[in-house]
Parts: structure tokens; C-alpha cells; sequence
């Protein structure tokens, strides 16, 4: 498909954070017309009274999505609660439309796993089997070929991420039975539905760990970690809420083989990520910082072995809403539809 192609594209259930940074990175995107965003409870109402940022950027007005002609799109995007976008997805696919779901529904290839961590059965296994999981620097030809793409949740992307260099070497260089993913995340991160747990009285001014004893990300990570491993592995995995709107920071903690005490990590890493144009390999000794991503599709990692011992320590930082989220999806539909892999998604971070 040449790149000079303006594709239609739509957004299910655009009211909440991860829809308006969708609106926010497609609104500029050289490649993408925006023609329908859907919302039953807003229906009638102009997107920029909702989103002030977009005055002058987003002409749209929410639409029920029985008026919204999403059947004339050639991708639709679904930034709602899981089990929408597969209660839909066969009626797209059936009129030629692809479809990136931001939510679980096409994340696990294991339906028993899904049914037991989102409590409903799966609705569509057959277009999971044939869904690419879309992390475009693990799967970057299956998404380029799919149809339906299930862009993963915010804490697998730094923690598989952070991990991969270490199992793509045909022999894992670490211990896949004792890592330790100590992650953190913004309070968008938890959506904009009003809860009492994301009032800023409840969450400024103190943090907290969440999710215990299980959290649904765990058997995502898991699955996919295993995969690339070729083997199953063990995560430890806690994330944490903390008192910023955007952000997440993991810190990853493996144990050296024996007998991969001598690499070095630090050059095994920017060589794994050299041609990637949004994963930053930090230099020796540093440490990424959120606000270093805030608004970027960036994912900054850093590699320490203190004492040059048998630990790793591996810290990534991203924008929860953006490499974490939507411009991820946006990452997988340019591969989708051939466009650069970077198109649309220049944007530096905001300092301060």
C-alpha cells in the first residue's frame, strides 16, 4: 500500500484516556482520517467539548455506534471495557474492516486463562487464534499480516520488553524461575471511570502496591514471556500506584546463569534494540526517568549488574497512555497498512 493513502479510521468508546490520546495521535497523523468515534452515554456531544485539547484539531461528534458507520472504516480501534470489541469483531472483519482492540479481549491465546482473569468465556476463539499480539519489536511480521490485533497491556510492555534480549539468544542467559518485576504506575493507568481508590485526596501524597495476590496482567506477561523463552517461566510480579497522572517505571530483577557470567549486558542490549526506532537503550550507568517519556511513544531501558555479580537489574520507564497504550496501537496499524512504523509518532516528550 504506497504511504501517500489516507485510510478511515474509527474509535469505539472514545471518552476515556487511552480515546483521547487516540484522537490526539490520529488527529496529526499524516496517513489518517478520522471519520467516527462512538460513545452511547456522550452521543450528540462534540468531541472538543469533552476534550478541550482537541478545539480546532477533532471536528467529531460522539455517535451511538449504530450511526457511527464503522462498517465503512478500514481499521477500527476499541478503547473500551473488555468483552466489546469481540462481541463486534466478526461483523467488522466480515466488511474487510481490521480492527486494534486495546483492551484484553485478543491479548491471551489461552481462553481458559481469560475466562478465569477477565469472568467472562470468550466469545470468538476463532479470530483469537488467527489475533497477533502487538508489540511491534517482538511481532513486528505477524501484525503486519493481522487482520485483528490485540495490543497488550501497559505493565507486559516494559516488562517483556525489558526481558527480551535476555531470552533471544537461542539459550536463556538467566534464571526464567526467579524474576521479579517491581512495577509503577500513574493513576490513569486505572481509566477515568470515578473511582473513590483515584480521588486525588485518595491517591496523592502516598503509594501503594494493588493487584494482590493476582493481577490480570500476570498471565499475560507470563504467556508471553514463556513463549519467548521457549520455556515456561516463574515472575514474581507487583505493580504499584503512585501519585502522578502519567507514567510507568518497572524494575526487573533476574539472575545470571553460570554460564553467562561473562556477557555484557550493556552491549547485548543496544545491540537487540539497535534498529528500533522507539525503545531507547540508555547509556551505561544511567537511569531513565518517566518524565524523560511523558507524551512520547519512547520506552527507555537501562541494564545495571551491581558489583558485576549474578543480579541483573533492568529499569524501564514509559508513558503508560502512549508506548504503554495508544500509540502503541498506532505503532501496530502502521504496520498493519504499511505505512513508516514511525509515522504520526514523532512526538518528543514534554519537559518539564
Amino acid at each position: 500500500m504506497g504511504t501517500s493513502k489516507r485510510i478511515k479510521a474509527g474509535i469505539v468508546g472514545g471518552t476515556g484516556y487511552t480515546g483521547v490520546e487516540l484522537l490526539r495521535l490520529l488527529a496529526a497523523h499524516p496517513h489518517v482520517e478520522l471519520v467516527a468515534i462512538t460513545s452511547r452515554s456522550e452521543a450528540g456531544t462534540p468531541v472538543s467539548a469533552m476534550f478541550p485539547n482537541l478545539r480546532g484539531h477533532v471536528d467529531l461528534i460522539f455517535q451511538t455506534p449504530d450511526d457511527a458507520g464503522l462498517d465503512q472504516c478500514d481499521v477500527v480501534f476499541f478503547a473500551t471495557p473488555h468483552g466489546v470489541a469481540m462481541s463486534q469483531a466478526r461483523e467488522l472483519l466480515d466488511k474487510g474492516v481490521r480492527i486494534i482492540d486495546l483492551a484484553a479481549d485478543f491479548r491471551l491465546k489461552d481462553t481458559d486463562a481469560f475466562a478465569q482473569w477477565y469472568k467472562m468465556p470468550h466469545s470468538c476463539p476463532d479470530i483469537l487464534e488467527t489475533a497477533a499480539y502487538g508489540i511491534p519489536e517482538l511481532n513486528r511480521d505477524a501484525i503486519a499480516k493481522a487482520k485483528v490485533v490485540g495490543n497488550p497491556g501497559c505493565y507486559p510492555t516494559t516488562v517483556l520488553l525489558g526481558l527480551a534480549p535476555l531470552f533471544a539468544q537461542g539459550k536463556p542467559l538467566v534464571d526464567g524461575s526467579r524474576i521479579i518485576a517491581d512495577c509503577k504506575s500513574g493513576v490513569s493507568g486505572a481509566g477515568r471511570t470515578p473511582a473513590v481508590a483515584t480521588l486525588f485526596a485518595e491517591a496523592s501524597d502516598t503509594l501503594k502496591a494493588y493487584g494482590m495476590p493476582g493481577h490480570r496482567h500476570h498471565p499475560e506477561i507470563t504467556e508471553h514471556l514463556s513463549g519467548l523463552a521457549g520455556a515456561p517461566v516463574d515472575i514474581l510480579f507487583v505493580p504499584h500506584l503512585v501519585p502522578m497522572v502519567r507514567g510507568m517505571f518497572s524494575t526487573l530483577y533476574v539472575r545470571i546463569h553460570p554460564d553467562a557470567l561473562s556477557t555484557d549486558f550493556q552491549a547485548l542490549f543496544e545491540q537487540h534494540y539497535a534498529n528500533e526506532p522507539f525503545v531507547d537503550v540508555m547509556p551505561a550507568g544511567a537511569i531513565p526517568e518517566t518524565r524523560s517519556v511523558r507524551g512520547a511513544n519512547t520506552l527507555r531501558i537501562a541494564v545495571h549488574r551491581p558489583g558485576n555479580g549474578d543480579q541483573l537489574i533492568v529499569f524501564v520507564a514509559q508513558d503508560n497512555l502512549v508506548k504503554g497504550a495508544s500509540g502503541q496501537a498506532v505503532q501496530n496499524m502502521n504496520l498493519m497498512f504499511g505505512f513508516p512504523e514511525t509515522a504520526g509518532l514523532s512526538q518528543i516528550a514534554l519537559l518539564p
